[in-house]
């Protein structure tokens, strides 16, 4: 782990504006993530007034999932309201550390990224001075948050996950021939990429769709209300076709280019998303195995996920009210192997990324988190 112990540590003001600062955390080079030497510690300014301790004694620690970063500021808004300072970390090859890297979130082995989130728990802890430590995470965030809590045991006081990413949403079939054949494959080529056979086939529809609609209009048409647009459900500057929001079903549903409810980054996280290697696809089903032979957390875990998973040729509208990325199922029951005092709340009407969810439900997502970080960590 690298020295974090400079009185003085280079905060610049981050990509989200005041109060949000950026710290760069430098990391040692490892194959199991090539070119890929930082990540990016995130959180407000007044964290640690000058001359005083801590403004709030506890402290959240955010990982993103896959094709992500952390924009979320009403996630962190939720967090200082109910007492908890609010970290977010960028992991090395991942958003903001993954600007300019040739294949940004390709990571062979999730582990590789202990290093910058000890790295991260020695600021908040020791330079910062808090004395009690969530982690929530998201995704394979939250795989990774679960792995971290089984190898250190007593590193934090309580795990909140944010739709888990614990097994693959595939077939029996598929989780293990189909992960046998990209163990086989990782091994040779681990640059190869892996695509989803139903978002393959959802993606083929939504092109064939976006070419019939384009035929029924006039070539040099760029009206507002231009057929092709408003059927695929999105909206963009005149003279530029962002593309059917089939082609990235959870992400164009949401957002705003293509009329949902969202504006992010999409630089950071883009629109299809960063290619699946089968290098990152073997380590993750390395580490799902572990989670199905029982992890033995030793904190309390709460998992909160949707109500209901749709496929991936589904409507815009049920994608914003269902989980189209994972099954819910799938969580639900992973769940109960993570330790035995595991708190699951699903979340009628919520999507993917819980804190993503339209109104009511991101609303009541973000009460159940804060409201059971009371109740167990009084």
């Amino acid at each position: 782990m690298n020295d974090v112990t400079d009185p003085a540590p280079c905060l610049v003001t981050d990509i989200l504006g005041d109060p949000w600062v950026s710290r760069r955390l430098p990391l040692t080079q490892s194959p199991a993530a090539p070119e890929a030497d930082h990540a990016v510690l995130v959180h407000q300014r007044g964290a640690v007034p000058a001359g005083h301790g801590p403004r709030h004694r506890r402290a959240v620690l955010y990982l993103h999932g896959r094709n992500d970063y952390f924009f979320q500021t009403w996630l962190a808004d939720a967090f200082l309201a109910a007492g908890y300072e609010f970290y977010a970390l960028d992991l090395r090859a991942c958003g903001r550390a993954g600007l300019g890297h040739p294949s940004p979130h390709d990571v062979r082995d999730l582990r590789v990224h202990d290093e910058e989130i000890a790295t991260s728990l020695e600021i908040i802890r020791h330079e910062h001075g808090h004395d009690v430590v969530v982690l929530n995470a998201h995704s394979t965030g939250g795989l990774q948050a679960a792995i971290w809590a089984k190898d250190h045991p007593g590193s934090v006081e309580a795990l909140t996950l944010n739709s888990p990413w614990l097994d693959l949403n595939s077939s029996a079939i598929m989780r293990s021939y189909g992960s046998a054949w990209v163990d086989l494959v990782a091994r040779r080529d681990p640059e190869r990429i892996i695509d989803n056979p139903s978002e393959a086939k959802a993606v083929k529809a939504a092109e064939a769709a976006e070419a019939a609609a384009r035929a029924t209009i006039q070539p040099h048409s760029t009206s507002d209300t231009d057929p092709v647009r408003h059927a695929l459900g999105g909206t963009s500057a005149v003279g530029a076709d962002p593309g059917p929001v089939g082609l990235d079903l959870y992400a164009r549903s949401l957002h705003a280019r293509w009329g949902g409810p969202w504006d992010w980054d999409l630089t950071l996280k883009p629109s299809p998303a960063f290619p699946v290697r089968a290098g990152f696809l073997a380590g993750v089903r390395r580490l799902q195995r572990e989670v199905h032979h029982g992890l033995g957390i030793e904190v309390p875990v709460l998992v909160c996920c949707s109500t209901r998973s749709c496929s991936h040729d589904a409507s815009p509208e049920e994608a914003r009210h269902s989980d189209v990325v994972l099954s819910v199922r799938q969580i639900v029951e992973r769940s109960a192997f993570l330790g035995s005092d595991v708190t699951v709340v699903q979340v009628p009407g919520g999507v993917h990324d819980l804190a993503l969810s339209l109104s009511p439900a991101r609303e009541e997502y973000l009460a159940v988190l804060t409201g059971w970080l009371q109740a167990r960590l009084p």
